[in-house]
């Protein structure tokens, strides 16, 4: 099986990588998406800094900078899955949580927390009029809390003054019952991510917290938008200081979430050289130049309009790996569930870095 093309010709991967190289030492100005484990975000995080690149996640580069941005700015209250899972009597689901975590929220419909004075959960959403909660087990459904059209935020800052026995122009939906659960319990927690939830309504959330416990506790969940991109949000920190959207175009780490946000650097013509890493395929983004394009990628055939295309495992099912889980709020190792010959994306990235000449050690 063919795994790796130069163009649309297939060639060795040692070629290949070489290739890929001397245009990353060509590049003025190189980007580099990454939706990969933590030993392939570890390797890219080394190559970026012998290249001078700047790095985002692949997908969902926008709702990881809000997340990030909320403990960066701001700072959060926050409390583990497994103890949410045991304590929590009270759980409000903020906004729209992504797909991944609906699981998560079903089970906790259906286990009894250790401070439960009511043997179940009371689960209560934000959001507005018409908003649907993930699926619950046991046919339970969530208690609306809403301000009619009104966005999350507002919502949310709604809340927080009834809370605090304030009037508001429009009041919450069933607060009197929100109130007596709030009054009632022993350990609420806010589940929230930054998937669909703009940043000012994760700050007012954070607000809340911190009101309820001038009286009693409360904390939040953090549900990352994309697990890998949480870890390598996190293995980004450990490396440089620095999460997610920093660049090394000065030879030293630097964040600044908007002048490397990568798509946005792609869609102004910055960027002239674009590395992707993911498992998954996409088409290639619309680009004002000439920008060249390598791509590491789980394929069998080459992506059109790359320069480089080399074929890689997915984490976890080709290649045993170490992820984000957000059922533990940690990371693991997984085993490979299907295990083949393709190599890991971290394997791919050092054999390229092996042909770029600098000073940095790779991880190992």
């Amino acid at each position: 099986m063919a795994v790796a093309w130069i163009g649309n010709r297939e060639t060795l991967v040692e070629r290949a990588a070489a290739h890929a190289a001397a245009l990353l030492g060509s590049s003025r100005c190189p980007v580099f998406s990454l939706d990969t484990d933590i030993h392939g975000t570890r390797a890219a995080i080394a190559l970026a800094e012998r290249v001078g690149a700047a790095y985002d996640h692949a997908a969902d580069g926008a709702a990881l900078s809000r997340e990030t941005a909320l403990f960066t700015d701001k700072g959060a209250m926050t409390v583990a899955p497994g103890e949410t899972r045991r304590r929590a009597d009270v759980v409000v689901i903020v906004g729209e949580l992504p797909q991944i975590h609906h699981e998560f929220v079903g089970e906790l419909a259906e286990t009894v927390p250790d401070l439960s004075a009511k043997n179940q959960r009371e689960i209560f959403l934000v959001g507005s009029k018409g908003a649907s909660a993930p699926p619950l087990n046991n046919g339970r459904t969530a208690t609306l809390l809403s301000c009619g059209e009104a966005s999350l935020g507002a919502t949310l800052a709604a809340l927080r003054a009834q809370c605090r026995g304030c009037r508001t122009s429009q009041p919450v939906s069933n607060f009197d019952d929100f109130g007596k659960a709030l009054e009632a319990a022993h350990f609420p927690v806010f589940l929230f991510s930054g998937d669909a939830t703009e940043g000012l309504a994760l700050e007012m959330l954070q607000g809340l917290i911190a009101d309820l416990n001038r009286k009693s506790r409360a904390s939040g969940l953090h549900l990352p938008a994309n697990e890998n991109g949480w870890g390598s949000a996190l293995a980004s920190t450990w490396m440089t200081g620095f999460p997610l959207r920093t660049g090394f175009a000065r030879g030293f780490p630097e964040l600044d979430p908007w002048r490397y946000d990568v798509a946005r650097m792609i869609a102004a013509g910055e960027a002239d050289l674009h590395l992707r890493i993911s498992s998954s395929i996409v088409q290639p983004q619309k680009k004002k130049n000439r920008m060249a394009l390598i791509v590491l990628a789980k394929t069998q055939e080459p992506i059109a309009g790359a320069a480089v295309t080399i074929a890689i495992g997915e984490a976890g099912v080709d290649h045993e790996a170490v992820v984000y889980s957000s059922r533990t709020g940690s990371l693991r190792s997984v085993d490979a569930r299907a295990a083949s010959e393709l190599p890991s994306a971290a394997t791919v990235i050092r054999l390229v870095a092996s042909h770029v000449s600098a000073e940095a050690a790779l991880p190992c």
